[in-house]
């Protein structure tokens, strides 16, 4: 079964669920005059509404490209996660709300023990539909599933807690149920804004995972050819389609014959074994001889200032001029003062030479 088949099948489900646990904590609650187990009938409404909105917002994301989006459309669920981030918010908002409504306004609540079993049960019900929907949602990738399993989770401890204060007022008569909604809702609110948090750094553009650059970049050094990689560039169009663009090293003698082979199979390779689709640039290394004692002596001349971060892409041309880019860390505030007083240092010792020096970001691992 592909991603969003997978998707779309653990949404119904969930509706399903969500639907018949809605049915009967209301008539429970309705009958036992509980707001407590009103308020998470309410609450798994609104966990349907969110299995809806997955469900439409993978359909809409598996659109074909068309000219005004000709990267596709997975990044439409990007937006269905910040929309079902932002239900759990407003639920975890409003039980905080009737809690201490609870606290001031305490109701007096007539439970049976049938009563106390259905919601038991229900505790059980959303327990393991929560683990299965966030482990299917890690399992491909999901951000919506996993936000969708975490507050099915966060909903069973609701739910728990909501047992706990009728069982309390069943055997003592002592309603607590607004002290435990408190602490829940609290929790509920926290899970919303890191699950907010997360999806939208994804939407802003996120530093790639360090451990799949490091593999991408092991995986193009293979290649006997290439003597360096970088300016790794990772671009998300959804969870399952990544752009990306390298530079990569090589000797300043190879034909453009040889460099169009050599990209082409590092290009396959790469989409094999990732799904990735690269681009590739080249530096052409020619550190050696004089130029090579050039290179030591800018390579000697960065090491004085901690916040450089890396050089590469370095060259001499037969017209005296120097070039070569410098990673330079986030922290430091003005990069282009460090760049300025690294060429003069240069310059005072070469002075036939001119330096070319660009500035990159330091934008992954």
């Amino acid at each position: 079964m592909d991603r969003n088949k997978k998707i779309i099948k653990t949404s119904i489900l969930g509706i399903v669920v969500n639907v018949i646990l809605v049915t009967v904590k209301f008539i429970i609650g309705s009958i036992a005059n509980s707001i407590s187990i009103v308020l998470d009938a309410v609450n798994n409404l609104t966990d349907s509404l969110s299995s809806i909105i997955t469900i439409i917002g993978t359909k809409l994301s598996t659109k074909a490209p068309d000219k005004e989006h000709p990267y596709g459309h997975g990044r439409i669920e990007y937006f269905t996660s910040v929309i079902v981030s932002s239900i759990v918010l407003f639920a975890g908002i409003s039980a905080l709300r009737e809690s201490i409504n609870k606290i001031i306004h305490p109701v007096k609540a007539n439970y049976s023990i049938l009563f106390l079993m259905l919601i038991g049960v229900g505790v059980i019900v959303k327990f393991i539909y929560g683990s299965y929907v966030k482990k299917v949602g890690k399992k491909i990738n999901s951000h919506t599933l996993v936000a969708t399993g975490e507050d099915s989770l966060m909903d069973s401890i609701l739910s728990f807690t909501t047992l706990i204060g009728a069982l309390v007022s069943y055997f003592f008569s002592i309603s607590i149920e607004g002290y435990l909604g408190i602490l829940i809702s609290v929790l509920i609110v926290r899970t919303a804004i890191e699950l907010l948090s997360e999806t939208t750094s994804l939407l802003l553009g996120q530093r790639a995972d360090s451990d799949l650059t490091k593999e991408l970049k092991d995986k193009i050094l293979e290649f006997k050819e290439v003597q360096g990689v970088y300016d790794l560039n990772m671009h998300y169009y959804g969870p399952s389609k990544i752009i990306a663009s390298v530079h990569i090293q090589v000797r300043n003698d190879m034909t453009a014959e040889e460099i169009h082979i050599l990209t082409r199979e590092i290009e396959y390779v790469v989409y094999s074994s990732f799904g990735i689709a690269l681009t590739i640039g080249i530096y052409a290394a020619n550190d050696k001889g004089e130029f090579g004692e050039i290179k030591k002596d800018v390579e000697s001349v960065i090491e004085k200032y901690p916040c450089v971060l890396q050089l590469h892409g370095f060259y001499v041309d037969n017209k005296h001029n120097v070039y070569f880019d410098l990673i330079i860390d986030f922290e430091e505030k003005n990069k282009e003062r460090i760049k300025n007083k690294i060429i003069k240092e240069l310059k005072s010792k070469y002075k036939k030479y001119n330096f070319n020096v660009i500035l990159d970001s330091d934008i992954s691992d």
